[in-house]
């Protein structure tokens, strides 16, 4: 593979806040905006899967959420409790949230202003995908695309994450740098769901770069509660007229697989794409089924839209 060019980290200033991004591909390629999920730093998009994304063609864009890593920290919002959580599912008492997925759907659009971005494809991987379905829904003129990973629509019917995956959401912050780094291998084995030796060599380097970057745990409790205030957008997707791919793994530990199905369903025209043995994670050997999947989707809209 040739070189792709890689413009390092910048800071824009989007919607009122500080957004950490940066850039791999050509100035002139069709621009990608790459959106993490829940407590997610934009690195988690792993540098070579943005490499070879850029080498089909395109201007590839990742980005640190509000909250999360070297964007803005916000603040107000006490950490979740088991006990509300209880509330919203049984007694449908909504969550309180400084701030809800809207915002960060805003978040997204004022740092493609900031680019100077017309229109993008949008890719978004669980919470990001709840973004980007918001992006699709409150600026469609902004959309090129719409690729929702391992997300769902906020419909209340979905079946609830594993225990197991449970476990590892509404677990209590690690206290010491060592026990992050257990706690962020013992993660992603439970939401990777099997055996992937590739990625497992590397949980150590990845966990390292995170933590040096900055954690923010108030910061993911607040995109936690962003996630439950917003309350369903199923009605909503019925709206979108952006072309969708929707990807889900089979074996699905946190967003159960119905959550993609329940996806490709309300939108009109969705393709979907169940993964066969993929849980809530792209590990190594999966990237070539999601980048092809995710570039041939892209090109195929531009040339429709083209057409």
């Amino acid at each position: 593979m040739n070189a792709i060019a890689h413009q390092p980290p910048q800071i824009a200033r989007a919607n009122g806040i500080d957004l950490c991004y940066d850039i791999f591909g050509e100035a002139d390629a069709e621009p990608v905006l790459l959106i993490m999920g829940l407590g997610g730093q934009m690195v988690l998009w792993d540098d070579d899967f943005c490499r070879q994304l850029a080498a089909r063609g395109f201007r590839v864009i990742r980005f640190d959420n509000r909250d999360i890593g070297k964007s803005s920290h916000l603040s107000g919002g006490k950490r979740l409790t088991p006990l509300e959580l209880l509330k919203l599912r049984f007694l449908k008492i909504p969550v309180q949230a400084p701030y809800r997925l809207r915002d960060m759907a805003e978040d997204t659009i004022g740092l493609m202003d900031a680019l100077g971005i017309k229109s993008a494809h949008v890719v978004g991987m669980s919470m990001g995908g709840m973004i980007a379905q918001e992006i699709a829904i409150s600026f469609p003129a902004r959309l090129r695309s719409l690729t929702s990973i391992m997300s769902t629509t906020g419909n209340p019917r979905i079946p609830p994450p594993t225990r197991e995956a449970t476990a590892v959401l509404m677990a209590p912050p690690p206290a010491t740098r060592e026990e992050y780094f257990a706690r962020f291998a013992q993660t992603w084995k439970v939401l990777r769901v099997g055996h992937f030796p590739e990625d497992e060599a590397l949980d150590r380097s990845r966990a390292e770069r995170i933590f040096e970057r900055g954690l923010n745990p108030a910061g993911v409790g607040r995109q936690f509660r962003a996630i439950l205030a917003s309350g369903s957008r199923k009605e909503r997707l019925h709206t979108v007229t952006a072309p969708t791919l929707v990807i889900h793994g089979t074996v699905d530990p946190l967003v159960h697989p119905m959550g993609g199905k329940d996806t490709a369903a309300s939108i009109p025209g969705a393709k979907l794409l169940m993964i066969e043995g993929m849980g809530h994670a792209l590990p190594i050997p999966m990237w070539p089924q999601v980048i092809d999947a995710i570039a041939k989707h892209a090109h195929a809209a531009s040339a429709k839209a083209k057409s």
